[in-house]
Protein backbone atom coordinates (compact mmCIF):
# COMPACT_ATOMS: atom_id res chain seq x y z
CA UNK A 1 0.00 0.00 0.00
CA UNK A 2 1.65 3.65 -1.27
CA UNK A 3 1.25 6.57 0.96
CA UNK A 4 0.75 10.12 -0.97
CA UNK A 5 3.21 12.49 -0.66
CA UNK A 6 0.99 14.53 1.84
CA UNK A 7 0.49 12.46 4.21
CA UNK A 8 4.17 10.85 3.97
CA UNK A 9 5.70 14.37 5.27
CA UNK A 10 3.39 14.60 8.02
CA UNK A 11 4.57 11.62 9.05
CA UNK A 12 8.07 12.59 8.52
CA UNK A 13 7.27 15.85 10.39
CA UNK A 14 5.31 14.05 13.19
CA UNK A 15 8.70 12.10 13.86
CA UNK A 16 11.07 14.77 13.89
CA UNK A 17 9.05 16.87 16.37
CA UNK A 18 8.59 13.71 18.63
CA UNK A 19 12.35 13.59 17.98
CA UNK A 20 12.74 17.47 19.11
CA UNK A 21 10.68 17.51 22.41
CA UNK A 22 12.23 13.82 23.25
CA UNK A 23 15.91 16.00 22.73
CA UNK A 24 14.56 18.80 24.77
CA UNK A 25 13.54 17.41 27.77
CA UNK A 26 16.82 14.76 28.09
CA UNK A 27 18.96 18.45 27.75
CA UNK A 28 16.63 20.23 30.29
CA UNK A 29 16.51 17.41 32.24
CA UNK A 30 20.36 17.02 32.23
CA UNK A 31 20.30 20.65 33.04
CA UNK A 32 18.05 20.25 36.41
CA UNK A 33 20.43 17.83 37.56
CA UNK A 34 23.58 19.89 36.65
CA UNK A 35 22.12 22.76 38.59
CA UNK A 36 20.92 20.72 41.56
CA UNK A 37 24.40 19.07 42.01
CA UNK A 38 26.32 22.44 41.63
CA UNK A 39 23.96 23.85 44.75
CA UNK A 40 23.72 20.75 46.53
CA UNK A 41 28.21 20.95 45.90
CA UNK A 42 27.73 25.14 46.85
CA UNK A 43 26.31 24.64 50.18
CA UNK A 44 27.99 21.28 51.35
CA UNK A 45 31.42 23.40 51.01
CA UNK A 46 30.18 26.80 52.79
CA UNK A 47 29.43 24.72 55.37
CA UNK A 48 31.95 22.72 55.85
CA UNK A 49 34.63 25.64 55.71
CA UNK A 50 32.77 28.26 57.46
CA UNK A 51 29.93 26.65 60.35
CA UNK A 52 30.87 27.74 63.72
CA UNK A 53 32.04 23.84 64.76
CA UNK A 54 34.26 21.11 63.25
CA UNK A 55 32.04 19.29 61.11
CA UNK A 56 31.93 15.51 60.00
CA UNK A 57 32.07 15.92 55.93
CA UNK A 58 31.25 12.04 55.79
CA UNK A 59 28.71 12.69 58.06
CA UNK A 60 27.18 15.19 56.55
CA UNK A 61 26.75 13.97 52.92
CA UNK A 62 25.45 10.60 54.39
CA UNK A 63 22.70 13.07 56.27
CA UNK A 64 21.90 14.55 53.23
CA UNK A 65 21.16 11.14 51.21
CA UNK A 66 19.39 9.73 53.57
CA UNK A 67 17.20 12.48 53.81
CA UNK A 68 16.89 12.63 49.96
CA UNK A 69 15.96 8.79 50.14
CA UNK A 70 13.55 9.09 52.90
CA UNK A 71 11.51 11.33 50.60
CA UNK A 72 10.89 8.11 48.07
CA UNK A 73 10.47 4.94 49.91
CA UNK A 74 11.60 3.33 52.86
CA UNK A 75 13.74 0.34 50.70
CA UNK A 76 15.61 2.65 48.74
CA UNK A 77 19.06 3.26 51.29
CA UNK A 78 22.42 4.01 50.52
CA UNK A 79 25.26 1.78 52.42
CA UNK A 80 28.54 3.01 53.02
CA UNK A 81 32.00 1.35 52.80
CA UNK A 82 31.45 1.11 56.74
CA UNK A 83 27.96 -0.73 56.79
CA UNK A 84 28.51 -3.23 54.06
CA UNK A 85 29.17 -5.69 56.36
CA UNK A 86 26.08 -5.68 58.16
CA UNK A 87 24.19 -5.21 55.00
CA UNK A 88 25.77 -8.65 53.88
CA UNK A 89 24.96 -10.40 57.52
CA UNK A 90 21.45 -8.91 57.32
CA UNK A 91 20.42 -9.93 53.76
CA UNK A 92 22.46 -13.17 54.01
CA UNK A 93 22.08 -14.53 57.94
CA UNK A 94 25.36 -15.41 57.48
CA UNK A 95 28.45 -14.02 59.88
CA UNK A 96 31.53 -15.46 61.54
CA UNK A 97 30.73 -15.11 65.47
CA UNK A 98 29.94 -17.07 68.28
CA UNK A 99 26.16 -17.80 67.56
CA UNK A 100 24.06 -16.43 70.36
CA UNK A 101 21.45 -13.87 71.14
CA UNK A 102 22.26 -10.75 73.32
CA UNK A 103 20.53 -7.92 75.41
CA UNK A 104 20.36 -6.08 78.00
CA UNK A 105 19.18 -6.25 81.49
CA UNK A 106 19.81 -4.10 84.55
CA UNK A 107 22.58 -2.20 82.81
CA UNK A 108 23.93 -5.57 82.23
CA UNK A 109 24.22 -7.62 79.01
CA UNK A 110 23.37 -11.24 79.04
CA UNK A 111 23.07 -14.30 76.51
CA UNK A 112 19.30 -14.42 76.00
CA UNK A 113 20.08 -17.59 73.85
CA UNK A 114 22.91 -19.81 72.55
CA UNK A 115 21.65 -21.47 69.05
CA UNK A 116 22.19 -24.53 69.26
CA UNK A 117 25.25 -26.43 68.35
CA UNK A 118 26.81 -23.08 68.09
CA UNK A 119 30.33 -22.32 69.14
CA UNK A 120 28.59 -20.44 71.97
CA UNK A 121 26.60 -23.71 72.85
CA UNK A 122 30.07 -25.72 72.74
CA UNK A 123 31.56 -23.44 75.02
CA UNK A 124 29.32 -24.27 78.16
CA UNK A 125 27.52 -20.44 77.12
CA UNK A 126 23.95 -20.34 78.65
CA UNK A 127 20.41 -17.89 78.93
CA UNK A 128 20.63 -15.72 81.74
CA UNK A 129 24.57 -15.49 81.57
CA UNK A 130 26.23 -11.81 82.28
CA UNK A 131 28.93 -11.42 79.46
CA UNK A 132 31.38 -9.10 81.47
CA UNK A 133 35.08 -9.29 79.12
CA UNK A 134 35.86 -9.76 75.49
CA UNK A 135 39.41 -10.66 75.18
CA UNK A 136 39.83 -8.59 77.98
CA UNK A 137 37.86 -5.47 77.29
CA UNK A 138 35.30 -4.79 80.03
CA UNK A 139 31.55 -4.41 78.72
CA UNK A 140 30.86 -1.59 81.15
CA UNK A 141 29.43 1.13 79.33
CA UNK A 142 29.10 -1.10 76.12
CA UNK A 143 25.63 -1.74 74.52
CA UNK A 144 24.89 -4.42 72.79
CA UNK A 145 25.71 -3.38 69.05
CA UNK A 146 29.22 -2.66 70.39
CA UNK A 147 29.13 -5.72 71.77
CA UNK A 148 27.99 -7.25 68.92
CA UNK A 149 30.91 -6.21 67.05
CA UNK A 150 33.27 -7.81 69.07
CA UNK A 151 32.02 -11.08 69.72
CA UNK A 152 32.00 -11.09 65.66
CA UNK A 153 35.15 -12.44 63.64
CA UNK A 154 36.48 -14.27 61.17
CA UNK A 155 35.71 -18.08 61.78
CA UNK A 156 38.16 -19.89 62.91
CA UNK A 157 39.42 -17.22 65.18
CA UNK A 158 39.76 -17.29 69.19
CA UNK A 159 37.91 -15.48 71.70
CA UNK A 160 38.35 -15.01 75.54
CA UNK A 161 35.15 -14.25 77.13
CA UNK A 162 34.40 -13.56 80.45
CA UNK A 163 31.31 -14.75 82.02
CA UNK A 164 29.33 -14.01 85.47
CA UNK A 165 26.49 -16.66 86.68
CA UNK A 166 25.05 -14.44 89.63
CA UNK A 167 22.16 -16.78 90.28
CA UNK A 168 25.06 -19.78 91.42
CA UNK A 169 27.92 -17.08 92.07
CA UNK A 170 29.94 -18.26 89.40
CA UNK A 171 32.72 -16.36 87.21
CA UNK A 172 35.07 -17.68 84.58
CA UNK A 173 36.29 -17.07 81.22
CA UNK A 174 36.09 -19.91 78.68
CA UNK A 175 37.77 -19.65 75.27
CA UNK A 176 35.29 -19.61 72.32
CA UNK A 177 36.32 -19.97 68.39
CA UNK A 178 33.96 -18.38 66.32
CA UNK A 179 32.60 -20.08 63.29
CA UNK A 180 30.56 -19.49 60.39
CA UNK A 181 27.12 -18.73 61.79
CA UNK A 182 24.02 -19.70 59.29
CA UNK A 183 20.77 -18.15 60.35
CA UNK A 184 18.19 -20.69 59.35
CA UNK A 185 16.06 -19.46 56.66
CA UNK A 186 13.15 -22.31 58.17
CA UNK A 187 14.23 -23.20 61.90
CA UNK A 188 12.07 -25.59 62.36
CA UNK A 189 9.64 -28.22 60.29
CA UNK A 190 7.36 -31.23 62.00
CA UNK A 191 4.42 -33.21 61.89
CA UNK A 192 1.62 -31.23 63.71
CA UNK A 193 -0.89 -34.85 63.68
CA UNK A 194 -0.20 -37.96 62.03
CA UNK A 195 -1.06 -36.85 58.56
CA UNK A 196 0.01 -33.00 58.47
CA UNK A 197 3.80 -31.68 57.88
CA UNK A 198 4.77 -27.90 58.91
CA UNK A 199 7.29 -26.11 57.64
CA UNK A 200 8.34 -22.17 59.06
CA UNK A 201 10.29 -20.03 56.57
CA UNK A 202 11.85 -17.01 58.17
CA UNK A 203 13.65 -15.18 55.55
CA UNK A 204 14.22 -15.28 51.96
CA UNK A 205 17.93 -15.74 51.22
CA UNK A 206 19.98 -17.37 49.21
CA UNK A 207 19.46 -20.86 50.88
CA UNK A 208 15.60 -20.56 51.69
CA UNK A 209 14.42 -22.74 48.81
CA UNK A 210 17.18 -25.47 49.63
CA UNK A 211 16.03 -25.64 52.63
CA UNK A 212 11.96 -26.11 52.40
CA UNK A 213 12.79 -28.73 50.09
CA UNK A 214 14.96 -30.66 52.34
CA UNK A 215 12.37 -29.96 54.81
CA UNK A 216 9.53 -30.83 52.51
CA UNK A 217 11.16 -34.35 51.56
CA UNK A 218 12.06 -35.12 55.09
CA UNK A 219 8.31 -34.95 56.02
CA UNK A 220 7.22 -36.79 52.90
CA UNK A 221 9.82 -39.91 54.71
CA UNK A 222 7.61 -39.38 58.03
CA UNK A 223 3.89 -39.96 55.94
CA UNK A 224 3.00 -36.45 55.10
CA UNK A 225 0.03 -36.03 53.66
CA UNK A 226 -0.84 -32.16 54.04
CA UNK A 227 1.59 -29.27 54.36
CA UNK A 228 0.88 -26.13 56.20
CA UNK A 229 3.89 -23.20 55.37
CA UNK A 230 4.16 -20.51 57.55
CA UNK A 231 5.20 -17.49 56.27
CA UNK A 232 4.29 -15.38 59.53
CA UNK A 233 6.63 -12.61 60.78
CA UNK A 234 8.40 -13.32 56.88
CA UNK A 235 9.76 -9.70 56.08
CA UNK A 236 10.88 -11.43 52.70
CA UNK A 237 14.13 -11.14 50.63
CA UNK A 238 15.14 -12.67 47.38
CA UNK A 239 12.70 -12.68 44.38
CA UNK A 240 14.36 -15.56 42.76
CA UNK A 241 13.72 -17.79 46.12
CA UNK A 242 10.61 -16.84 46.15
CA UNK A 243 9.72 -17.91 42.30
CA UNK A 244 11.67 -21.54 43.39
CA UNK A 245 9.48 -21.75 46.44
CA UNK A 246 5.97 -21.42 44.57
CA UNK A 247 7.78 -24.08 41.69
CA UNK A 248 7.59 -26.53 44.40
CA UNK A 249 3.71 -26.39 44.28
CA UNK A 250 2.39 -25.09 40.33
CA UNK A 251 3.31 -27.01 37.24
CA UNK A 252 6.64 -26.24 35.64
CA UNK A 253 5.97 -22.97 33.16
CA UNK A 254 3.34 -21.67 35.15
CA UNK A 255 3.61 -17.64 35.44
CA UNK A 256 4.53 -16.64 39.28
CA UNK A 257 5.16 -12.94 39.20
CA UNK A 258 5.95 -9.83 36.77
CA UNK A 259 7.84 -6.60 37.70
CA UNK A 260 7.76 -3.44 35.79
CA UNK A 261 9.41 -0.32 36.41
CA UNK A 262 9.74 3.13 34.49
CA UNK A 263 12.83 1.99 32.76
CA UNK A 264 11.68 -0.75 29.87
CA UNK A 265 14.61 -3.18 31.43
CA UNK A 266 13.22 -3.87 34.92
CA UNK A 267 10.56 -5.48 33.21
CA UNK A 268 10.94 -9.23 33.81
CA UNK A 269 8.30 -12.61 34.28
CA UNK A 270 9.45 -15.22 36.11
CA UNK A 271 8.15 -18.48 35.40
CA UNK A 272 8.34 -21.86 37.09
CA UNK A 273 11.06 -23.28 35.37
CA UNK A 274 11.41 -27.08 37.36
CA UNK A 275 9.31 -29.67 37.85
CA UNK A 276 7.31 -29.19 40.80
CA UNK A 277 7.23 -31.33 44.28
CA UNK A 278 3.53 -32.23 44.21
CA UNK A 279 1.27 -29.82 42.62
CA UNK A 280 -1.93 -31.35 44.60
CA UNK A 281 -1.06 -31.85 48.49
CA UNK A 282 -3.58 -29.74 49.92
CA UNK A 283 -1.96 -26.75 51.69
CA UNK A 284 -2.04 -23.94 54.31
CA UNK A 285 0.04 -20.83 54.05
CA UNK A 286 -0.12 -18.28 56.91
CA UNK A 287 0.45 -15.03 56.89
CA UNK A 288 0.01 -12.39 59.25
CA UNK A 289 0.55 -8.35 59.21
CA UNK A 290 4.21 -8.84 59.07
CA UNK A 291 4.20 -11.46 56.07
CA UNK A 292 5.84 -9.15 53.30
CA UNK A 293 7.47 -8.60 49.97
CA UNK A 294 8.35 -12.10 49.10
CA UNK A 295 5.89 -13.98 51.69
CA UNK A 296 3.07 -12.17 49.46
CA UNK A 297 4.37 -13.41 46.29
CA UNK A 298 4.46 -16.66 47.60
CA UNK A 299 1.04 -16.47 49.41
CA UNK A 300 -0.09 -14.07 46.60
CA UNK A 301 0.57 -16.75 43.69
CA UNK A 302 -0.72 -19.82 45.45
CA UNK A 303 -3.63 -18.05 45.89
CA UNK A 304 -3.92 -16.80 42.48
CA UNK A 305 -3.65 -20.58 41.40
CA UNK A 306 -6.21 -21.59 44.06
CA UNK A 307 -3.42 -23.81 45.13
CA UNK A 308 -3.54 -23.21 48.90
CA UNK A 309 -5.94 -22.14 51.77
CA UNK A 310 -4.62 -19.00 53.10
CA UNK A 311 -5.16 -18.07 57.18
CA UNK A 312 -4.24 -15.55 59.09
CA UNK A 313 -4.39 -11.90 59.04
CA UNK A 314 -3.55 -9.50 56.19
CA UNK A 315 -0.23 -9.07 54.87
CA UNK A 316 1.75 -5.96 54.89
CA UNK A 317 1.40 -4.58 51.74
CA UNK A 318 4.94 -4.79 49.97
CA UNK A 319 4.78 -4.82 46.54
CA UNK A 320 8.23 -3.06 45.41
CA UNK A 321 11.41 -4.58 43.89
CA UNK A 322 14.91 -3.62 44.82
CA UNK A 323 18.38 -4.14 43.12
CA UNK A 324 21.65 -3.31 44.28
CA UNK A 325 24.31 -1.13 42.65
CA UNK A 326 27.68 -0.49 43.45
CA UNK A 327 28.79 2.95 43.60
CA UNK A 328 31.70 5.47 44.34
CA UNK A 329 34.17 4.28 47.16
CA UNK A 330 32.57 0.65 47.23
CA UNK A 331 29.43 1.87 48.64
CA UNK A 332 26.30 0.72 47.46
CA UNK A 333 22.78 2.13 47.15
CA UNK A 334 19.56 -0.32 47.28
CA UNK A 335 17.36 1.03 44.84
CA UNK A 336 13.34 0.73 44.03
CA UNK A 337 13.12 -0.21 40.79
CA UNK A 338 9.98 -2.11 40.40
CA UNK A 339 6.82 -3.07 41.27
CA UNK A 340 5.58 -6.63 41.42
CA UNK A 341 2.23 -8.33 39.65
CA UNK A 342 1.02 -11.51 40.86
CA UNK A 343 -0.69 -14.26 38.17
CA UNK A 344 -3.90 -12.59 38.44
CA UNK A 345 -2.80 -9.38 37.43
CA UNK A 346 -2.73 -7.34 40.86
CA UNK A 347 0.11 -5.36 42.78
CA UNK A 348 -0.35 -5.59 46.59
CA UNK A 349 1.55 -2.45 47.56
CA UNK A 350 -0.39 -1.10 49.95
CA UNK A 351 1.27 2.58 51.04
CA UNK A 352 1.49 5.45 47.70
CA UNK A 353 5.01 7.25 48.25
CA UNK A 354 4.18 9.42 45.73
CA UNK A 355 0.74 11.14 47.66
CA UNK A 356 1.84 11.97 51.73
CA UNK A 357 -0.24 13.34 54.28
CA UNK A 358 0.66 16.69 55.97
CA UNK A 359 2.96 15.17 58.73
CA UNK A 360 4.97 13.63 55.60
CA UNK A 361 3.19 10.13 56.30
CA UNK A 362 2.46 7.85 53.26
CA UNK A 363 -0.86 7.29 52.09
CA UNK A 364 -2.97 4.20 52.34
CA UNK A 365 -4.19 3.35 47.98
CA UNK A 366 -7.63 4.55 48.41
CA UNK A 367 -10.39 2.77 48.02
CA UNK A 368 -11.50 3.93 44.56
CA UNK A 369 -8.08 2.92 43.24
CA UNK A 370 -8.53 -0.43 44.28
CA UNK A 371 -9.36 -3.00 41.42
CA UNK A 372 -11.12 -6.36 41.37
CA UNK A 373 -8.85 -9.66 40.22
CA UNK A 374 -9.99 -13.20 39.67
CA UNK A 375 -8.54 -16.63 40.91
CA UNK A 376 -8.41 -19.63 38.63
CA UNK A 377 -11.49 -20.75 39.84
CA UNK A 378 -13.12 -17.22 40.05
CA UNK A 379 -12.71 -15.85 43.31
CA UNK A 380 -12.57 -12.55 43.61
CA UNK A 381 -9.36 -11.04 45.26
CA UNK A 382 -8.44 -7.44 45.37
CA UNK A 383 -4.74 -5.00 44.75
CA UNK A 384 -3.76 -2.14 46.48
CA UNK A 385 -4.01 -3.45 50.61
CA UNK A 386 -2.13 -6.44 50.92
CA UNK A 387 -2.83 -9.89 50.20
CA UNK A 388 -6.23 -11.20 52.23
CA UNK A 389 -6.08 -14.09 53.91
CA UNK A 390 -8.91 -16.65 52.36
CA UNK A 391 -9.88 -17.27 56.67
CA UNK A 392 -9.12 -14.30 58.83
CA UNK A 393 -7.81 -15.68 62.26
CA UNK A 394 -8.20 -12.86 64.82
CA UNK A 395 -4.67 -12.38 66.00
CA UNK A 396 -3.99 -13.35 69.49
CA UNK A 397 -4.63 -10.53 72.33
CA UNK A 398 -2.94 -10.97 75.79
CA UNK A 399 -3.39 -9.51 78.87
CA UNK A 400 -1.83 -6.51 79.97
CA UNK A 401 -0.27 -8.42 83.63
CA UNK A 402 1.44 -10.59 80.81
CA UNK A 403 2.85 -8.59 78.76
CA UNK A 404 4.02 -6.70 82.13
CA UNK A 405 5.15 -9.78 83.01
CA UNK A 406 7.98 -9.85 79.66
CA UNK A 407 8.27 -6.58 79.85
CA UNK A 408 10.74 -6.79 82.98
CA UNK A 409 12.12 -10.30 81.99
CA UNK A 410 10.12 -12.04 85.13
CA UNK A 411 9.54 -14.89 82.92
CA UNK A 412 13.26 -14.96 81.50
CA UNK A 413 14.54 -14.68 85.00
CA UNK A 414 12.84 -17.37 86.38
CA UNK A 415 13.33 -19.72 83.89
CA UNK A 416 16.95 -19.34 84.38
CA UNK A 417 16.65 -20.27 88.19
CA UNK A 418 14.13 -23.15 87.48
CA UNK A 419 17.60 -24.58 84.77
CA UNK A 420 19.77 -24.47 87.40
CA UNK A 421 17.45 -26.35 90.08
CA UNK A 422 16.54 -29.15 87.13
CA UNK A 423 19.10 -31.24 85.58
CA UNK A 424 16.63 -32.33 83.10
CA UNK A 425 12.61 -31.76 81.89
CA UNK A 426 10.02 -34.07 80.10
CA UNK A 427 10.10 -33.67 76.13
CA UNK A 428 9.38 -30.24 74.52
CA UNK A 429 6.04 -31.22 73.41
CA UNK A 430 5.32 -33.32 76.68
CA UNK A 431 6.74 -30.45 79.60
CA UNK A 432 3.54 -28.54 81.88
CA UNK A 433 4.47 -26.65 85.26
CA UNK A 434 2.52 -28.78 88.07
CA UNK A 435 -0.27 -26.35 89.75
CA UNK A 436 1.94 -26.20 92.86
CA UNK A 437 5.29 -24.94 90.84
CA UNK A 438 2.95 -22.25 89.41
CA UNK A 439 1.72 -21.34 92.67
CA UNK A 440 5.58 -21.19 92.86
CA UNK A 441 5.85 -18.78 90.51
CA UNK A 442 3.11 -16.67 91.85
CA UNK A 443 4.71 -16.15 95.15
CA UNK A 444 8.02 -15.17 92.57
CA UNK A 445 6.13 -12.81 91.07
CA UNK A 446 4.69 -11.18 94.31
CA UNK A 447 8.41 -11.19 95.63
CA UNK A 448 8.92 -8.00 92.94
CA UNK A 449 8.11 -4.74 92.85
CA UNK A 450 5.61 -4.76 90.08
CA UNK A 451 4.88 -1.91 88.11
CA UNK A 452 1.78 -3.13 87.21
CA UNK A 453 -0.04 -1.48 84.21
CA UNK A 454 -3.07 -1.66 82.52
CA UNK A 455 -4.68 0.13 79.23
CA UNK A 456 -7.37 1.71 81.69
CA UNK A 457 -5.00 2.53 84.64
CA UNK A 458 -2.93 4.05 82.03
CA UNK A 459 -5.74 6.26 80.41
CA UNK A 460 -7.13 7.33 83.80
CA UNK A 461 -4.19 8.88 84.46
CA UNK A 462 -4.37 10.24 81.62
CA UNK A 463 -7.88 11.49 82.24
CA UNK A 464 -6.86 12.64 85.46
CA UNK A 465 -4.10 15.34 84.03
CA UNK A 466 -6.32 16.55 81.67
CA UNK A 467 -9.31 17.08 84.09
CA UNK A 468 -7.90 18.30 87.49
CA UNK A 469 -6.83 21.54 86.44
CA UNK A 470 -10.71 22.35 85.65
CA UNK A 471 -12.79 24.12 88.28
CA UNK A 472 -15.70 21.11 88.33
CA UNK A 473 -12.59 19.08 89.36
CA UNK A 474 -13.58 19.27 93.52
CA UNK A 475 -17.18 17.73 92.51
CA UNK A 476 -16.16 14.99 90.27
CA UNK A 477 -12.96 14.31 93.00
CA UNK A 478 -14.77 11.20 94.91
CA UNK A 479 -16.73 10.07 91.65
CA UNK A 480 -12.66 9.74 89.80
CA UNK A 481 -10.91 8.00 92.90
CA UNK A 482 -14.19 5.46 93.26
CA UNK A 483 -13.55 4.89 89.98
CA UNK A 484 -9.98 4.40 89.84
CA UNK A 485 -10.07 2.01 92.71
CA UNK A 486 -12.13 -0.23 90.88
CA UNK A 487 -10.14 0.10 87.96
CA UNK A 488 -6.82 -0.99 89.60
CA UNK A 489 -5.61 -4.70 89.35
CA UNK A 490 -4.63 -6.73 91.93
CA UNK A 491 -1.90 -8.96 90.52
CA UNK A 492 -2.31 -12.24 92.43
CA UNK A 493 -6.00 -12.01 91.78
CA UNK A 494 -4.96 -11.82 87.88
CA UNK A 495 -2.49 -14.38 88.11
CA UNK A 496 -4.51 -16.98 88.34
CA UNK A 497 -7.25 -15.42 86.12
CA UNK A 498 -4.57 -15.09 83.20
CA UNK A 499 -2.88 -18.94 84.23
CA UNK A 500 -3.14 -20.52 80.71
CA UNK A 501 -1.82 -17.95 78.90
CA UNK A 502 1.09 -16.49 81.86
CA UNK A 503 1.57 -20.41 82.46
CA UNK A 504 2.06 -21.21 78.25
CA UNK A 505 4.51 -18.36 78.01
CA UNK A 506 6.58 -19.29 81.24
CA UNK A 507 6.55 -23.64 80.46
CA UNK A 508 7.89 -22.00 76.66
CA UNK A 509 10.54 -19.87 78.12
CA UNK A 510 11.56 -23.07 80.24
CA UNK A 511 11.59 -25.26 77.44
CA UNK A 512 14.20 -22.97 75.54
CA UNK A 513 16.48 -23.86 78.30
CA UNK A 514 16.77 -27.52 77.24
CA UNK A 515 15.50 -27.55 73.88
CA UNK A 516 16.48 -24.16 72.73
CA UNK A 517 14.19 -22.61 70.30
CA UNK A 518 13.16 -25.58 68.20
CA UNK A 519 11.59 -27.05 71.80
CA UNK A 520 10.10 -24.16 72.06
CA UNK A 521 8.41 -23.92 68.38
CA UNK A 522 7.46 -27.22 68.70
CA UNK A 523 5.64 -26.99 72.31
CA UNK A 524 3.33 -24.02 71.28
CA UNK A 525 2.40 -25.41 67.74
CA UNK A 526 -0.20 -27.21 69.86
CA UNK A 527 -1.78 -23.83 70.91
CA UNK A 528 -1.03 -21.71 68.29
CA UNK A 529 -4.48 -20.32 67.15
CA UNK A 530 -3.77 -20.35 63.23
CA UNK A 531 -2.09 -23.78 63.67
CA UNK A 532 -5.23 -25.47 65.04
CA UNK A 533 -7.66 -23.63 62.17
CA UNK A 534 -5.64 -25.10 59.33
CA UNK A 535 -5.39 -28.35 60.86
CA UNK A 536 -9.34 -28.09 61.30
CA UNK A 537 -9.50 -27.17 57.07
CA UNK A 538 -7.26 -29.82 56.33
CA UNK A 539 -9.00 -32.43 58.03
CA UNK A 540 -11.80 -31.61 56.46
CA UNK A 541 -11.58 -32.09 53.23
CA UNK A 542 -15.90 -30.69 52.37
CA UNK A 543 -14.34 -27.64 53.88
CA UNK A 544 -10.92 -27.41 52.01
CA UNK A 545 -12.63 -27.86 48.76
CA UNK A 546 -15.10 -24.84 49.15
CA UNK A 547 -12.52 -22.43 50.23
CA UNK A 548 -10.78 -23.00 47.56
CA UNK A 549 -14.01 -23.36 44.96
CA UNK A 550 -15.46 -19.92 46.01
CA UNK A 551 -18.48 -21.59 47.69
CA UNK A 552 -17.40 -21.33 51.26
CA UNK A 553 -19.76 -18.57 52.73
CA UNK A 554 -17.69 -17.43 55.72
CA UNK A 555 -14.49 -16.91 54.10
CA UNK A 556 -13.15 -13.68 52.48
CA UNK A 557 -12.30 -14.57 49.23
CA UNK A 558 -15.09 -16.20 46.62
CA UNK A 559 -17.10 -15.94 43.75
CA UNK A 560 -19.80 -13.05 43.35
Amino acid sequence: MKLNNRLKKTIVIGSLGTLAISSFGFIESYFEISKNLDIFSSVYREINVNYVEETNPGSLVKTGIDAMLRSLDPYTNYIPESQIEDYRIMTTQEYGGIGALIGTQDGKIIITEPYKDSPADKAGLKAGDVIEAVNGITTEGKNTEQLSEMLKGQAGTNIKVRIGRPLINEEFEVTVTREKIKISDVPYYGMVDDKTGYISLRSFTETASRSVKEAYQKLQEQGMENVILDLRGNGGGLLDESVNIVNFFVPKGSPVVETKGKVKEHYSSYKALKEPLDTQIPMVVLIDENSASASEIVSGTLQDYDRAVLIGQNSFGKGLVQITKNISYNSIIKLTIAKYYTPSGRCIQRLDYGHRDEDGRALDVPDSLIKEFTTTNGRIVKDGAGIMPDIFNEPQEYSDLLITLLSENIPFDYATEYFYKHDSIAPASQFALSDAEYNAFIDYVLTHNLEYKTSSTEMMKKLEEVIKGDEFWEEVDGEYAALKTKLERNVKNDMVKFKPEIKLFLETEIIGRYYYSQGQTEAYLTHDQDVKKALEVLNNKSMYTSVLDGTCETCLNKKR
